[in-house]
C-alpha cells in the first residue's frame, strides 16, 4: 500500500492507538505540521492533535476550527506518527489558525526566533 500525499497543515484522521498514560487515545482529527520536503521523504509526519472536549486554555489548548465546529489544538501532545497511521484527509486548515499552533508551540517549547 502506497503511503498518502501529506501536506502541512492538512487536518487528518489519525489512528493514535496504542497509547500510553496520558496521551490522547483513539482516532481523532490531527494537523500535521511537517514541512513538505521531510513528508515527502520520510515515513512519520509531525502532528498535533484535534479535541472538542476540552477547552481552550493557550497555550497548551488553543482554539481553532476543524470541519466547521471549534475544537482546540492540544499543543502538549505534539508527536511524530508513522503514515500508515493517517486514514483520510479531512480539510486544510487555515492559515491563522495554524500560525496560533505555531506560536503556541513556541511557546511551550521556548523556541526563541
Amino acid at each position: 500500500m502506497s503511503e498518502p500525499h501529506v501536506a502541512r497543515g492538512e487536518v487528518w484522521w489519525v489512528s493514535l492507538d496504542p497509547t500510553q498514560g496520558a496521551e490522547i487515545k483513539k482516532t481523532r482529527p490531527c494537523v500535521v505540521l511537517t514541512h513538505e520536503t521531510l513528508n515527502q521523504l520520510r515515513r512519520t509526519v509531525v502532528v498535533i492533535p484535534l479535541s472538542t472536549a476540552a477547552k481552550p486554555h493557550p497555550p497548551i489548548t488553543v482554539p481553532v476550527s476543524c470541519h466547521g465546529q471549534p475544537a482546540v489544538a492540544v499543543i502538549d501532545q505534539i508527536r511524530a506518527v508513522a503514515k500508515h497511521r493517517l486514514k483520510s484527509k479531512l480539510e486544510a486548515m487555515t492559515t491563522n489558525d495554524l500560525a496560533v499552533i505555531s506560536r503556541a508551540i513556541s511557546t511551550i517549547l521556548e523556541i526563541r526566533f
